[in-house]
């Protein structure tokens, strides 16, 4: 159409919907659609080859987690493990501080860290107003825990759900790769924190009995969901891991562990009863990132076809000499510095199959994986460098300014910047030992 080239379109098509999703101007779902949509119109795709394009395994995993952890939240579980959490610290701010961010850290590796956040900010403030003490420097720490934490599994962060699904990695592939660099950042994330602000955090003690009084097992809404929920989420768990001795997707795992909590959750009830709740569950589905992932699919997949993505891929190739391992380092740093601007999710989207065009000459998918492992790290870790680079902080932030807790974008910079640093530079150490020494 317009006697315009293909790959001009798909460039094109790419770089507006990265510009509006950067400003925010419209829906990021919409955004995507309508650049797909686009490229229908004009020939760059078809109908037939958009829906081959997308990876319907990161959706069934996305939908099946979504649901079941939606129907969890029900029972009260997540708000019983902080109030808990406080009682071990004797309500100590400075302990507070710590053990939430630990919560969150572990909560985003086993769920994922937008979802851990919309669970434990809420809690935080209950906590901090209890106390009479200023939210900030949990939330601050909740932003950067739930991104590394996100870091160490498959279902942690949306990068990874990609990367696992492109390349047919199992949960515990990440775990053993991940997460000893991770949990070593934590540990040191953690000590700065309490280094900074821990130590300074004091309240009265008539605020802190005041905090103790609240019980744990006030928490639970509905015991029998909370027993049902550990089950499920155990057993997917469980799933996870030993899937790929198995030869099944993580997404039909996932799909059969949102049926399978869909059961438990509507057993008993009567029929109007049980189709009202199984409608109410799949509304708890994230849909606009659904449906964001789906046209972002097909938009990657016009710039895989018309060749641009190669002709990427051979830049990278001579860039980096050819070098597996300077292509590992210029990767993990690209990804850090790019998800500082713009979210990660489009970019490692992008960035899948241009590296995947060029595994052959790299010497192949084995000698690759440090590059991939590169990818998921410079991604996930560069989200705790401003407000906008994850999902996560957007999140965070809104909570708070709902609260009357305002986080400045420029303050927050200043922080993320030296976390960010810290951490990618650390797993460029990281890297470098466990594949290159």
């Amino acid at each position: 159409m317009f006697q315009i080239s293909p790959q001009i379109l798909a460039l094109s098509v790419l770089a507006v919907s990265y510009i509006i999703l950067f400003t925010e101007k419209l829906n990021r779902a919409v955004t995507v659609l309508l650049g797909t949509s686009f490229l229908i119109f004009c020939g760059v795709l078809t109908q037939e080859t958009a829906i081959a394009s997308i990876d319907f395994n990161t959706l069934a995993l996305l939908i099946g987690m979504m649901v079941i952890v939606g129907i969890s939240e029900k029972s009260g579980m997540f708000q019983y493990l902080a109030i808990f959490s406080t009682k071990i610290v004797k309500a100590s701010p400075r302990g507070i501080l710590l053990m939430l961010g630990f919560i969150t850290a572990v909560l985003s590796a086993l769920l994922d860290n937008v979802t851990t956040v919309l669970l434990i900010v809420p809690v935080t403030f209950q906590i901090t107003r209890n106390l009479k003490l200023s939210p900030y420097p949990y939330l601050i720490l909740e932003i950067f825990a739930s991104n590394i934490g996100g870091t160490a599994t498959l279902i942690g962060d949306p990068p990874n759900i990609l990367i696992g699904s492109a390349l047919n990695l199992s949960f515990m592939d990440f775990v053993v790769e991940l997460l000893p660099l991770v949990a070593f950042e934590l540990v040191l994330l953690l000590l700065i924190f309490d280094l900074f602000y821990g130590r300074k955090l004091t309240a009265l003690q008539a605020n802190k009995d005041s905090l103790l009084k609240i019980l744990p097992k006030d928490m639970i809404t509905d015991s029998s969901l909370l027993f049902k929920s550990l089950f499920v989420l155990g057993f997917v768990l469980i799933g996870f891991i030993v899937a790929g001795y198995l030869h099944l997707q993580n997404g039909t795992v996932a799909l059969f562990g949102a049926a399978l909590m869909l059961w438990l959750y509507t057993s008993g009830d009567e029929h109007m009863n049980r189709d009202q709740k199984v409608e109410d569950a799949f509304s708890l589905v994230d849909w606009t990132t659904i449906f964001f992932f789906a046209g972002l699919f097909a938009i990657v997949f016009a710039l895989e076809t018309t060749g641009i993505l190669e002709f990427l891929g051979d830049k990278l190739i001579y860039l980096t000499e050819n070098s597996v391992q300077k292509a590992t380092y210029a990767v993990l740093w690209i990804s850090a510095i790019v998800s500082t601007f713009i979210d990660n999710i489009p970019f490692v989207a992008t960035m899948i199959p241009t590296l995947k065009s060029i595994e052959g000459q790299m010497g192949g998918r084995e000698a690759m994986m440090p590059v991939w492992w590169a990818l998921s790290l410079g991604a996930c870790l560069g989200g705790n460098v401003s407000l906008i680079a994850a999902s996560a902080n957007v999140i965070v932030a809104g909570f708070a300014s709902r609260e009357n807790t305002h986080i400045s974008f420029a303050k927050f910079l200043l922080l993320g910047l030296p976390v960010m640093i810290i951490s990618v530079a650390l797993s460029m150490l990281y890297l470098y030992v466990l594949h290159f020494l």
